[in-house]
């Protein structure tokens, strides 16, 4: 019976994301993102239980993959396919809508670089205690925050926002399969050397959060990448 609970934990994750592409397909970006986070938390517990009921096996390990690409691959390409549509929609009256309304589905090449990212983590043993390239649920969160903040902000989308935001998509598509460390917030011990670049990062998050609430979570991931390239190059 025990072995059955991580994959259990693990379905919970994917429908997680299957709601939360519901939930932006409707534009509500809040919810969405809501169960992007409880993916989140889902797919941190199903490989903790894994090992602590000494039940890891290769299907469980191949579900969790599905399941990430779903939660932090398709979830937040819809997230960002529906706001760039719904704001292409607004200027039905441009002489540029038919080539506006066909440029949202570049959103889902996140999709497809998420699907790659988890495939090459499954076989890269090089990311026990860290990361080559941004982990997905980071990318999701990245973007689920960031529409998040845009559409409280009522923003025109406009012409270079629209350009700025597709711009993004291939950069984010890019740093998932890209071979640049990145820290996980793992710790063997508590002690400040050797873990100066985590506790810097812990301790920025949360005058971020607070002053910028749901959008800081988006400011936060990206904090985490400027820090990554930084510790990286004075490691070197």
């Amino acid at each position: 019976m025990k072995k059955h609970i991580p994959n259990t934990i693990t379905c919970l994750n994917l429908i997680s994301g299957c709601i939360a592409t519901y939930f932006a397909f409707q534009s509500d970006y809040h919810m969405a993102l809501l169960f992007i986070i409880i993916g989140a938390v889902f797919d941190f517990f199903d490989g903790m239980v894994a090992r602590l009921l000494h039940v890891s096996s290769p299907i469980g390990k191949e579900l969790d993959s599905l399941a990430d690409d779903i939660t932090f691959g398709f979830a937040p390409s819809a997230i960002v396919f529906s706001f760039l549509s719904a704001q292409c929609e607004a200027e039905a009256n441009s002489s540029f809508f038919i080539l506006h309304s066909s440029l949202p589905f570049l959103a889902f090449v996140m999709a497809a670089f998420s699907a790659l990212r988890l495939a090459k983590f499954n076989l890269d043993e090089r990311q026990a205690l860290g990361f080559i390239g941004l982990p997905t649920p980071a990318n999701a969160l990245f973007w689920g925050a960031l529409i998040v903040g845009l559409n409280e902000g009522s923003w025109s989308i406009g012409n270079e926002l629209l350009y700025f935001i597709l711009a993004g998509v291939f950069i984010s598509s890019w740093l998932l399969v890209c071979e640049i460390p990145m820290f996980a917030l793992k710790f063997k011990t508590w002690g400040w050397k050797g873990n100066e670049i985590k506790y810097i990062f812990l301790l920025t998050c949360i005058p971020l959060l607070l002053f910028f609430q749901v959008a800081g979570i988006a400011i936060i991931i990206a904090w985490y990448v400027i820090l990554s390239v930084v510790n990286n190059c004075l490691s070197k």
